[in-house]
């Protein structure tokens, strides 16, 4: 693990130590993951897509997509009484 150097405003280092303590962890810890997060978000890539398709695709109180469209057109006249 390297060491850095880097200023950082005093009013986002009370925020952190806030976040920090109120969680129980060192401020070098909260930096880590800080570092970590930033990381994964800024990456450039669309793997969060992969991760996260499908991912409710399990649940039954949720409808699928046509069924949901089903249910908001059940009160229209059907085409073929047009």
């Amino acid at each position: 693990m390297t060491r850095i150097l880097a200023d950082i405003p005093d009013d986002d280092l009370e925020k952190l130590d806030a976040l920090a303590a109120k969680s129980k962890r060192s401020r070098a810890a909260a930096l880590r993951d800080a570092v970590k997060l930033y990381l994964i978000h800024n990456a450039g890539n669309n793997d969060w897509i992969e991760r996260w398709a499908g991912l409710w695709e399990h649940r039954d109180d949720i409808p699928g997509g046509v069924e949901y469209q089903q249910a908001m057109r059940e009160d229209r006249r059907p085409y073929e009484d047009i």
